[in-house]
């Protein structure tokens, strides 16, 4: 309890406390940020709509309003503002009208903006939230999917209770495989469907049926006759998570056609602009922890189906037709860096720019989207190190970016930010060359010795890379030289080093990650004995196992982790992805796998003190993999405190004090195990 009062003193006063280096980045900072997504260009390429994103104090939450570019003058201005959320702006084909979803009003709706005059009003009465919204050619419908309630017959028929009686909740009676999700707790019993609703207002449609998700956006024909989209309508959906198929509704009959047929994902269809070819991502399923996702093109009725991609070893994880209809503007991640290039019909890839990303406010993960103008324009967010996400614009047969934005100046023209370096170094395992990123403090003086904090990424099948991440800056703020990298199993690095670690992990990854402390410890500034270790999710495996086969570090930070496999593959809200991707065999077939794999199978080696960090409405690592840690480092007498966050997911940094608790707690953590010295680097 008293080591539980002292790291919630620390982070307050750490909060409000008048420091001297105010031209550092500090935890109330992170209320200050703001960062751009979802930019949609208009269709002559003049002006941009995206959502401004901003944390709202006195709430605590994220916020989103509107605002609009003049690409020309650079000009900006608010189309919305307020607390409420307004987000996925869409232009109409003729550029004359906005459609955008809000929750300003009578929960979240359909609004309209006429370009012409700014008039703006809502245009629909909707019981559920919309989402995918998308404009059909000829401007007069809107296509978008809500869930649709099912009615489930009770289990067993309960007496009335008398008049003013007050008896307990109804139980709640789950027959699905998949009934809940991180985030949003029990599912309600709903399928998502796609409607139709006239664009100017009126009673959306109901298109789809049956018992089967229609999620995603639709892309409409040429004639705005039908929809172009996804879904997984097998018969037995739970068991093939990964499987979908791209169908075509014909809106007057109702008939459904499905275009595809193979095993695996095909999603995310779009229709040319001329109507004569379909483009979608997918691959063959082969049940590997990584599969790169591949583009393909199709006529429109489903027929000479080719991929396009097949030269690409990276993942297509957005695209948009060029407007001349014979090629196509996608983006993806190479060595940690987001690229935006156009493909063309035979495969030749030709990058636009570099920095593509910044939405991933927190870790310096990826994040993202485009759009493309018919003149050639490309709108896309775009970020660095020193930045998160802004509005910046590209071309066709361009190298580069203009940025448009500058979000953030207010706050980090008087900030001093730690530099971002990165570095290359061998894995002690095999000799295999490691990409990572070194971030030092503000101020940094090579003479110096400083600690190092390891920050490592989850997934784990995901990567970090040159991005601006409030976290890190702030440990960098703190006086850490922090490490992040991305090992073997890192996308953005090809097929065959995604799956390095394949039914195998964790693993040789470890080996990457300590001859990345070795590489950067060789540099001459940082103190071999004032080593930290910190990571979330896949990050709180890795740095639990690294604790149970090393004992360098003075102490550790193991952020919302799995630590018995067994466990977490039955309690785990996606466990019907997890055992069959993840593993060869369900745990109850080989269970020494699963405890070879786990680190509290190595929790007796531990000496190294740790905290353990987590989310007490976390369903994809389950507080009870937090509790097994803990309760086994206590048993074992390892220094060891808990801290859990109330109400939060799996991301428990989404609210942005979350996240100052999240970084304040860890350092104070690690500050209680610093040598008496350590204030020799500052």
């Amino acid at each position: 309890m008293i080591r539980s009062m002292l790291l919630v003193l620390t982070l307050w006063f750490s909060l409000f406390d008048v420091q001297a280096d105010t031209d550092r980045l500090h935890p109330i900072d992170v209320f200050n940020l703001e960062w751009a997504s979802d930019p949609q260009i208009s269709s002559d390429g003049k002006s941009i709509v995206f959502v401004r994103n901003f944390m709202d104090i006195m709430s605590d939450r994220r916020r989103s309003n509107l605002a609009m570019i003049d690409i020309a003058s650079g000009d900006i201005r608010p189309l919305t503002s307020g607390s409420a959320n307004h987000y996925a702006p869409r232009w109409s084909p003729d550029g004359k009208r906005l459609a955008w979803l809000s929750n300003e009003d009578s929960g979240t709706q359909l609004w309209m903006r006429w370009m012409d005059t700014g008039q703006s009003a809502r245009v629909s009465n909707l019981t559920e939230s919309p989402g995918g919204l998308s404009w059909s050619p000829d401007g007069r419908w809107l296509a978008m999917s809500m869930p649709v309630a099912t009615r489930a017959e009770p289990l067993a028929k309960m007496p009335s209770k008398p008049d003013g009686a007050e008896w307990a909740e109804p139980v709640t009676v789950i027959d699905k495989m998949v009934y809940r999700a991180d985030g949003r707790g029990i599912l309600p019993d709903a399928f998502q469907h796609l409607f139709v609703i006239p664009a100017e207002g009126g009673t959306p449609r109901q298109v789809t049926s049956g018992n089967h998700h229609h999620r995603g956006t639709a892309s409409w024909t040429a004639d705005s006759s039908a929809l172009i989209f996804a879904a997984n309508r097998y018969q037995d959906w739970q068991r093939q998570p990964l499987n979908s198929e791209v169908f075509r509704l014909d809106l007057d009959t109702g008939e459904l056609t499905q275009l595809t047929d193979r095993y695996g994902p095909d999603t995310s269809p779009a229709v040319s602009p001329d109507g004569e070819h379909i483009a979608y991502i997918g691959f063959d399923d082969q049940h590997l922890g990584y599969q790169v996702r591949k583009l393909y093109v199709m006529a429109i009725d489903g027929s000479e189906k080719r991929l396009i991609s097949a030269d690409l070893d990276r993942d297509v994880e957005q695209f948009r037709w060029d407007s001349d209809g014979r090629s196509l503007i996608i983006n993806y991640t190479s060595e940690g860096d987001g690229k935006v290039a156009r493909i063309d019909l035979d495969g030749d890839v030709s990058v636009l720019s570099d920095n593509f990303g910044g939405t991933a406010i927190g870790r310096p993960y990826g994040g993202g989207s485009l759009s493309v103008a018919s003149n050639d324009t490309v709108a896309f967010t775009a970020t660095t190190a020193s930045y998160p996400a802004e509005v910046a614009i590209t071309h066709r047969r361009g190298r580069g970016f203009r940025r448009l934005t500058r979000l953030n100046d207010d706050v980090f023209a008087h900030k001093q930010l730690g530099s971002v370096e990165e570095i290359w170094f061998e894995s002690s395992h095999d000799a295999q060359r490691i990409h990572g990123w070194i971030v030092k403090p503000p101020g940094f003086d090579p003479s110096k010795k400083y600690p190092l904090m390891l920050e490592i990424h989850g997934g784990p099948f995901s990567n970090y890379g040159p991005r601006f991440s409030p976290e890190v800056q702030l440990y960098a703020a703190a006086g850490y030289v922090v490490l992040y990298t991305n090992p073997r199993g890192s996308t953005s690095y090809g097929h065959a080093f995604g799956n390095a670690i394949h039914h195998a992990y964790p693993g040789y990854d470890y080996h990457d990650l300590m001859s990345g402390v070795d590489a950067v410890v060789a540099q001459g500034y940082v103190d071999p004995d004032q080593l930290y270790i910190t990571g979330g999710s896949g990050g709180g495996v890795l740095t639990a196992w690294s604790i149970g086969h090393t004992h360098r570090f003075r102490a550790a930070a193991v952020q919302k982790p799995v630590i018995n496999w067994y466990s977490f593959v039955l309690t785990a809200d996606s466990y019907h992805i997890y055992s069959k991707y993840w593993f060869a065999t369900p745990p109850w077939e080989d269970p020494k796998e699963y405890l070879r794999r786990s680190p509290i199978s190595y929790v007796s080696n531990v000496t190294t003190p740790t905290l353990v960090i987590t989310g007490e409405a976390d369903h994809r690592t389950p507080i009870s993999e937090s509790e097994q840690y803990y309760q086994a480092l206590q048993l074992l007498g390892v220094p060891s405190v808990m801290v859990r966050l109330p109400g939060a997911s799996h991301g428990i940094a989404n609210r942005p004090s979350q996240m100052i608790a999240k970084v304040q707690n860890i350092l104070a953590w690690f500050e209680r195990y610093a040598k008496s010295e350590r204030s020799s680097h500052e």
